[in-house]
Protein backbone atom coordinates (compact mmCIF):
# COMPACT_ATOMS: atom_id res chain seq x y z
CA UNK A 1 0.00 0.00 0.00
CA UNK A 2 1.28 3.48 -0.90
CA UNK A 3 2.06 5.70 2.07
CA UNK A 4 0.72 9.23 2.32
CA UNK A 5 2.83 11.90 4.00
CA UNK A 6 1.70 15.44 4.84
CA UNK A 7 4.44 18.10 4.80
CA UNK A 8 4.36 21.34 6.77
CA UNK A 9 6.65 23.94 5.16
CA UNK A 10 6.55 27.70 5.59
CA UNK A 11 7.50 28.25 1.93
CA UNK A 12 7.77 26.41 -1.38
CA UNK A 13 8.63 27.36 -4.98
CA UNK A 14 8.81 30.02 -6.24
CA UNK A 15 9.97 31.11 -2.75
CA UNK A 16 12.97 28.85 -2.40
CA UNK A 17 15.79 28.37 0.09
CA UNK A 18 17.89 25.34 0.92
CA UNK A 19 15.10 23.64 2.88
CA UNK A 20 12.52 24.04 0.13
CA UNK A 21 14.99 22.84 -2.48
CA UNK A 22 15.67 19.75 -0.36
CA UNK A 23 11.97 18.88 -0.21
CA UNK A 24 11.64 19.24 -3.98
CA UNK A 25 14.73 17.18 -4.81
CA UNK A 26 13.88 14.41 -2.34
CA UNK A 27 10.17 14.05 -3.09
CA UNK A 28 10.77 14.02 -6.85
CA UNK A 29 12.90 10.93 -6.34
CA UNK A 30 10.53 9.05 -3.99
CA UNK A 31 7.71 8.00 -6.27
CA UNK A 32 6.45 5.22 -3.98
CA UNK A 33 5.04 7.78 -1.51
CA UNK A 34 2.24 10.31 -2.02
CA UNK A 35 3.15 13.73 -0.63
CA UNK A 36 0.78 16.56 0.26
CA UNK A 37 2.01 19.91 1.55
CA UNK A 38 0.57 22.85 3.43
CA UNK A 39 2.53 26.05 2.81
CA UNK A 40 2.06 29.80 2.63
CA UNK A 41 0.81 31.44 -0.54
CA UNK A 42 2.36 34.94 -0.29
CA UNK A 43 1.68 35.83 -3.96
CA UNK A 44 -2.00 36.03 -4.95
CA UNK A 45 -0.99 35.11 -8.51
CA UNK A 46 -0.17 31.61 -7.22
CA UNK A 47 -2.98 29.04 -7.16
CA UNK A 48 -4.31 27.86 -3.80
CA UNK A 49 -3.71 24.30 -5.01
CA UNK A 50 -1.35 22.86 -7.59
CA UNK A 51 0.83 19.83 -8.11
CA UNK A 52 4.57 20.50 -8.21
CA UNK A 53 6.59 17.42 -9.07
CA UNK A 54 5.48 14.69 -6.67
CA UNK A 55 3.81 17.05 -4.18
CA UNK A 56 0.20 18.24 -3.96
CA UNK A 57 0.67 21.81 -2.73
CA UNK A 58 -2.07 23.47 -0.65
CA UNK A 59 -1.37 27.21 -0.14
CA UNK A 60 -2.86 29.22 2.70
CA UNK A 61 -2.48 32.62 4.35
CA UNK A 62 -2.30 36.28 3.38
CA UNK A 63 -1.24 37.08 -0.17
CA UNK A 64 -0.16 40.09 -2.19
CA UNK A 65 -0.19 40.33 -5.97
CA UNK A 66 3.30 39.89 -7.33
CA UNK A 67 4.91 39.45 -3.90
CA UNK A 68 8.72 39.15 -3.87
CA UNK A 69 11.14 37.86 -1.22
CA UNK A 70 11.57 41.34 0.27
CA UNK A 71 7.80 41.59 0.83
CA UNK A 72 7.68 38.53 3.06
CA UNK A 73 9.12 40.44 6.02
CA UNK A 74 6.77 43.43 5.59
CA UNK A 75 3.22 43.96 6.82
CA UNK A 76 0.83 42.23 6.19
CA UNK A 77 2.72 39.23 4.78
CA UNK A 78 4.95 38.95 7.83
CA UNK A 79 1.83 38.05 9.85
CA UNK A 80 1.69 34.80 7.87
CA UNK A 81 4.38 33.21 10.04
CA UNK A 82 2.49 33.90 13.25
CA UNK A 83 -0.82 32.55 11.98
CA UNK A 84 0.62 29.59 10.05
CA UNK A 85 0.71 27.05 12.93
CA UNK A 86 -2.99 27.50 13.64
CA UNK A 87 -4.33 27.78 10.08
CA UNK A 88 -2.08 24.97 8.87
CA UNK A 89 -3.16 22.67 11.70
CA UNK A 90 -6.83 23.30 10.88
CA UNK A 91 -6.18 22.62 7.19
CA UNK A 92 -4.23 19.47 8.07
CA UNK A 93 -7.07 18.07 10.19
CA UNK A 94 -9.46 18.59 7.29
CA UNK A 95 -7.11 16.90 4.82
CA UNK A 96 -6.44 14.04 7.24
CA UNK A 97 -10.15 13.21 7.34
CA UNK A 98 -10.08 12.83 3.56
CA UNK A 99 -6.61 11.34 3.04
CA UNK A 100 -5.74 9.41 6.25
CA UNK A 101 -2.05 10.24 6.42
CA UNK A 102 0.54 7.66 7.40
CA UNK A 103 2.84 10.37 8.72
CA UNK A 104 3.49 14.09 8.96
CA UNK A 105 6.76 15.84 8.15
CA UNK A 106 7.73 19.25 9.56
CA UNK A 107 10.41 21.24 7.78
CA UNK A 108 12.31 22.92 10.62
CA UNK A 109 11.49 23.44 14.29
CA UNK A 110 9.88 26.83 13.87
CA UNK A 111 6.43 27.77 12.59
CA UNK A 112 6.08 24.57 10.57
CA UNK A 113 7.22 22.66 13.65
CA UNK A 114 4.51 24.28 15.77
CA UNK A 115 1.89 23.37 13.13
CA UNK A 116 3.04 19.74 13.16
CA UNK A 117 3.08 19.71 16.97
CA UNK A 118 -0.50 21.00 17.20
CA UNK A 119 -1.60 18.33 14.71
CA UNK A 120 0.33 15.62 16.60
CA UNK A 121 -1.30 16.55 19.90
CA UNK A 122 -4.69 16.07 18.26
CA UNK A 123 -3.65 12.93 16.35
CA UNK A 124 -1.06 11.17 18.57
CA UNK A 125 -1.13 7.93 16.55
CA UNK A 126 0.06 9.61 13.34
CA UNK A 127 3.89 9.35 13.19
CA UNK A 128 5.71 12.68 13.17
CA UNK A 129 9.05 13.34 11.44
CA UNK A 130 10.93 16.55 12.18
CA UNK A 131 13.68 17.74 9.85
CA UNK A 132 16.19 20.26 11.16
CA UNK A 133 17.53 22.58 8.44
CA UNK A 134 18.04 25.61 10.69
CA UNK A 135 20.67 28.06 9.50
CA UNK A 136 20.49 30.53 12.40
CA UNK A 137 22.64 30.00 15.47
CA UNK A 138 21.13 27.94 18.27
CA UNK A 139 21.53 30.86 20.71
CA UNK A 140 19.55 33.09 18.35
CA UNK A 141 16.80 30.47 17.94
CA UNK A 142 16.44 29.93 21.69
CA UNK A 143 16.31 33.68 22.30
CA UNK A 144 13.48 34.05 19.77
CA UNK A 145 11.37 31.33 21.44
CA UNK A 146 12.16 32.22 25.06
CA UNK A 147 8.55 33.18 25.83
CA UNK A 148 7.17 29.88 24.48
CA UNK A 149 10.14 27.67 25.40
CA UNK A 150 8.15 24.81 27.03
CA UNK A 151 5.97 24.53 23.91
CA UNK A 152 8.98 24.84 21.62
CA UNK A 153 10.66 21.93 23.44
CA UNK A 154 7.68 19.75 22.58
CA UNK A 155 8.32 20.21 18.86
CA UNK A 156 11.32 17.96 19.54
CA UNK A 157 10.10 15.67 22.31
CA UNK A 158 6.81 14.81 20.57
CA UNK A 159 8.61 13.82 17.34
CA UNK A 160 8.83 10.11 16.55
CA UNK A 161 11.89 10.56 14.36
CA UNK A 162 14.28 13.46 13.73
CA UNK A 163 16.41 13.89 10.62
CA UNK A 164 19.09 16.56 10.62
CA UNK A 165 21.31 17.85 7.83
CA UNK A 166 24.43 18.03 10.00
CA UNK A 167 25.96 16.66 13.18
CA UNK A 168 25.77 20.19 14.61
CA UNK A 169 21.96 20.09 14.34
CA UNK A 170 21.84 16.52 15.65
CA UNK A 171 23.47 17.77 18.86
CA UNK A 172 20.87 20.56 18.96
CA UNK A 173 18.03 18.00 18.80
CA UNK A 174 19.50 15.98 21.64
CA UNK A 175 20.10 19.10 23.74
CA UNK A 176 16.37 19.83 23.44
CA UNK A 177 15.54 16.52 25.12
CA UNK A 178 14.91 14.31 22.10
CA UNK A 179 15.70 10.67 22.93
CA UNK A 180 14.18 8.87 19.94
CA UNK A 181 15.42 7.76 16.53
CA UNK A 182 17.72 10.27 14.87
CA UNK A 183 19.61 10.21 11.60
CA UNK A 184 21.93 12.70 9.92
CA UNK A 185 21.01 12.95 6.24
CA UNK A 186 22.68 16.00 4.69
CA UNK A 187 21.49 18.20 1.88
CA UNK A 188 22.98 17.60 -1.54
CA UNK A 189 23.30 18.85 -5.09
CA UNK A 190 22.05 17.77 -8.48
CA UNK A 191 25.54 16.81 -9.62
CA UNK A 192 24.55 16.39 -13.28
CA UNK A 193 23.04 19.86 -13.37
CA UNK A 194 25.87 21.68 -11.62
CA UNK A 195 28.68 19.86 -13.41
CA UNK A 196 27.22 20.38 -16.88
CA UNK A 197 29.36 21.86 -19.63
CA UNK A 198 28.60 25.10 -21.45
CA UNK A 199 29.95 26.22 -24.80
CA UNK A 200 32.80 28.70 -24.78
CA UNK A 201 30.59 31.14 -26.66
CA UNK A 202 27.83 30.90 -24.02
CA UNK A 203 30.25 31.54 -21.17
CA UNK A 204 31.92 34.41 -23.01
CA UNK A 205 28.54 36.02 -23.64
CA UNK A 206 27.79 35.96 -19.91
CA UNK A 207 31.24 37.34 -19.07
CA UNK A 208 30.63 40.18 -21.50
CA UNK A 209 27.17 40.81 -20.06
CA UNK A 210 28.67 41.10 -16.55
CA UNK A 211 31.66 43.13 -17.72
CA UNK A 212 34.34 40.57 -16.90
CA UNK A 213 37.48 41.77 -18.66
CA UNK A 214 40.80 40.07 -19.29
CA UNK A 215 42.57 39.68 -15.94
CA UNK A 216 39.43 40.21 -13.84
CA UNK A 217 38.74 37.72 -11.03
CA UNK A 218 35.18 37.08 -9.94
CA UNK A 219 34.40 36.16 -6.34
CA UNK A 220 30.79 34.94 -6.16
CA UNK A 221 28.20 34.17 -3.52
CA UNK A 222 24.68 32.72 -3.77
CA UNK A 223 23.10 33.82 -0.53
CA UNK A 224 20.06 35.28 1.12
CA UNK A 225 20.99 38.86 1.89
CA UNK A 226 20.56 38.62 5.66
CA UNK A 227 22.84 39.25 8.62
CA UNK A 228 23.86 35.62 9.20
CA UNK A 229 25.43 35.27 5.74
CA UNK A 230 27.82 38.21 6.37
CA UNK A 231 27.89 39.40 2.76
CA UNK A 232 28.99 42.77 4.10
CA UNK A 233 32.30 41.24 5.22
CA UNK A 234 33.08 40.19 1.65
CA UNK A 235 32.30 43.69 0.39
CA UNK A 236 34.64 45.14 3.04
CA UNK A 237 37.37 42.64 2.08
CA UNK A 238 37.61 44.23 -1.38
CA UNK A 239 39.36 47.19 0.24
CA UNK A 240 42.30 44.83 0.91
CA UNK A 241 42.35 43.33 -2.60
CA UNK A 242 43.49 44.63 -6.01
CA UNK A 243 40.95 46.36 -8.27
CA UNK A 244 40.70 43.40 -10.65
CA UNK A 245 38.91 41.35 -7.95
CA UNK A 246 35.15 41.81 -8.36
CA UNK A 247 32.28 40.49 -6.21
CA UNK A 248 29.16 38.95 -7.81
CA UNK A 249 26.12 38.58 -5.52
CA UNK A 250 23.27 36.24 -6.47
CA UNK A 251 20.35 36.49 -4.08
CA UNK A 252 17.89 38.81 -2.37
CA UNK A 253 16.84 39.58 1.16
CA UNK A 254 16.05 42.14 3.82
CA UNK A 255 19.63 43.49 3.99
CA UNK A 256 19.95 44.30 0.29
CA UNK A 257 19.52 48.07 0.64
CA UNK A 258 22.04 48.20 3.51
CA UNK A 259 24.56 46.29 1.40
CA UNK A 260 24.05 48.59 -1.58
CA UNK A 261 24.57 51.60 0.72
CA UNK A 262 27.75 50.04 2.14
CA UNK A 263 29.07 49.52 -1.38
CA UNK A 264 28.51 53.21 -2.15
CA UNK A 265 30.13 54.35 1.11
CA UNK A 266 33.27 52.37 0.28
CA UNK A 267 33.29 53.57 -3.37
CA UNK A 268 33.07 49.98 -4.64
CA UNK A 269 30.12 50.33 -7.03
CA UNK A 270 32.24 49.26 -10.01
CA UNK A 271 33.45 46.13 -8.21
CA UNK A 272 30.23 44.79 -6.65
CA UNK A 273 27.32 43.53 -8.74
CA UNK A 274 23.91 42.75 -7.22
CA UNK A 275 22.22 40.37 -9.65
CA UNK A 276 19.17 39.51 -7.52
CA UNK A 277 17.53 36.10 -7.57
CA UNK A 278 18.88 33.87 -10.33
CA UNK A 279 16.97 30.77 -11.36
CA UNK A 280 18.57 27.51 -10.21
CA UNK A 281 18.39 26.31 -13.81
CA UNK A 282 20.99 28.85 -14.97
CA UNK A 283 22.95 29.28 -11.73
CA UNK A 284 25.76 26.84 -12.73
CA UNK A 285 26.65 29.14 -15.62
CA UNK A 286 27.31 32.05 -13.23
CA UNK A 287 29.45 29.82 -11.03
CA UNK A 288 31.38 28.54 -14.08
CA UNK A 289 32.57 32.02 -15.05
CA UNK A 290 33.63 32.80 -11.47
CA UNK A 291 36.93 32.06 -9.78
CA UNK A 292 36.08 31.63 -6.08
CA UNK A 293 32.88 30.97 -4.10
CA UNK A 294 32.55 32.54 -0.66
CA UNK A 295 30.05 32.85 2.15
CA UNK A 296 31.58 33.86 5.50
CA UNK A 297 28.54 32.74 7.51
CA UNK A 298 27.96 33.67 11.13
CA UNK A 299 25.92 30.46 11.45
CA UNK A 300 25.00 27.64 9.08
CA UNK A 301 22.96 24.46 9.44
CA UNK A 302 24.65 22.95 6.38
CA UNK A 303 24.96 25.16 3.29
CA UNK A 304 23.79 23.79 -0.07
CA UNK A 305 25.49 26.61 -1.92
CA UNK A 306 28.96 25.44 -0.90
CA UNK A 307 28.29 21.94 -2.25
CA UNK A 308 26.92 23.37 -5.51
CA UNK A 309 30.08 25.42 -6.02
CA UNK A 310 32.23 22.36 -5.35
CA UNK A 311 30.32 20.42 -8.02
CA UNK A 312 30.96 23.26 -10.49
CA UNK A 313 34.69 23.01 -9.72
CA UNK A 314 35.43 26.37 -8.18
CA UNK A 315 37.21 26.60 -4.81
CA UNK A 316 35.25 27.53 -1.69
CA UNK A 317 36.00 29.84 1.24
CA UNK A 318 33.81 29.59 4.34
CA UNK A 319 33.81 29.99 8.11
CA UNK A 320 34.12 26.96 10.40
CA UNK A 321 30.63 27.29 11.88
CA UNK A 322 27.71 24.89 12.27
CA UNK A 323 27.36 22.13 9.70
CA UNK A 324 30.05 23.48 7.35
CA UNK A 325 32.69 21.51 9.25
CA UNK A 326 31.04 18.27 8.09
CA UNK A 327 32.31 18.75 4.53
CA UNK A 328 34.86 21.57 4.35
CA UNK A 329 38.40 20.67 5.36
CA UNK A 330 41.14 23.30 5.42
CA UNK A 331 44.75 22.19 4.76
CA UNK A 332 46.01 24.05 7.84
CA UNK A 333 43.18 23.26 10.27
CA UNK A 334 42.39 19.71 9.05
CA UNK A 335 45.79 18.31 8.10
CA UNK A 336 44.52 14.72 8.58
CA UNK A 337 41.92 15.06 5.79
CA UNK A 338 41.95 15.77 2.07
CA UNK A 339 41.52 19.53 1.63
CA UNK A 340 38.17 20.64 0.22
CA UNK A 341 38.28 24.40 0.85
CA UNK A 342 39.69 27.21 2.97
CA UNK A 343 38.41 28.65 6.24
CA UNK A 344 38.40 32.36 6.99
CA UNK A 345 37.76 33.90 10.38
CA UNK A 346 34.29 35.03 11.40
CA UNK A 347 33.70 38.78 10.98
CA UNK A 348 37.20 39.35 9.58
CA UNK A 349 37.42 41.02 6.12
CA UNK A 350 41.23 40.90 6.21
CA UNK A 351 41.13 37.13 6.75
CA UNK A 352 38.75 36.82 3.78
CA UNK A 353 41.11 38.87 1.59
CA UNK A 354 44.09 36.74 2.68
CA UNK A 355 42.34 33.50 1.67
CA UNK A 356 41.18 34.95 -1.65
CA UNK A 357 44.78 35.99 -2.43
CA UNK A 358 45.99 32.51 -1.51
CA UNK A 359 43.63 30.82 -3.97
CA UNK A 360 44.38 33.31 -6.75
CA UNK A 361 48.13 32.82 -6.51
CA UNK A 362 48.65 29.20 -5.41
CA UNK A 363 47.55 27.13 -8.42
CA UNK A 364 48.67 23.81 -6.91
CA UNK A 365 46.57 24.39 -3.78
CA UNK A 366 43.60 25.55 -5.85
CA UNK A 367 43.69 22.49 -8.13
CA UNK A 368 44.03 20.10 -5.20
CA UNK A 369 41.09 21.63 -3.35
CA UNK A 370 38.87 21.64 -6.45
CA UNK A 371 39.66 17.99 -7.25
CA UNK A 372 39.10 16.72 -3.70
CA UNK A 373 35.90 18.72 -3.24
CA UNK A 374 34.32 17.50 -6.47
CA UNK A 375 35.15 13.87 -5.70
CA UNK A 376 33.61 14.21 -2.23
CA UNK A 377 30.42 15.78 -3.57
CA UNK A 378 29.88 13.06 -6.17
CA UNK A 379 30.57 10.35 -3.60
CA UNK A 380 28.47 11.66 -0.69
CA UNK A 381 26.27 14.60 -1.67
CA UNK A 382 24.25 13.66 -4.74
CA UNK A 383 20.46 13.92 -4.37
CA UNK A 384 19.99 10.35 -5.62
CA UNK A 385 21.99 9.09 -2.63
CA UNK A 386 20.20 11.37 -0.16
CA UNK A 387 16.74 10.46 -1.49
CA UNK A 388 17.42 6.76 -0.83
CA UNK A 389 18.23 7.59 2.80
CA UNK A 390 15.09 9.71 3.15
CA UNK A 391 12.94 6.97 1.61
CA UNK A 392 14.27 4.56 4.23
CA UNK A 393 13.27 7.00 6.99
CA UNK A 394 9.72 7.28 5.63
CA UNK A 395 9.43 3.51 5.35
CA UNK A 396 10.49 3.12 8.99
CA UNK A 397 8.39 6.01 10.27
Amino acid sequence: MIKRILIFSLAYPPFVGGAELAIKEETDRIESIEFDMITLRFDSNLPKFERIGNVNVHRIGFAKKGAEMKDLVKFPLKLNKLTFPFIACRKARKLHKERKYDGIWAMMAAYAGFAALFFKLRNPKVPYLLTLQEGDSIDYILKKVRFVRPLFNKIFTKADYIQTISHYLAEFAQSMGFLGRLKVVPNAVNTKHFSQDYSKEELNNLKEELGKKEGDKFVITTSRLVLKNAVDDVIKSLQHLPDNVKFIILGDGSDKEKLIELTKELNLETRVKFLGLVDHKIMPKYLKISDIFIRPSLSEGFGNSFIEAMAVEIPVIATSVGGIVDFLFDPERNSDKDSTGLFCNVRDPKSIAKQIEKLLHDNELRERIVKNAKEMVFEKYDWDIIARDMKEIFENL
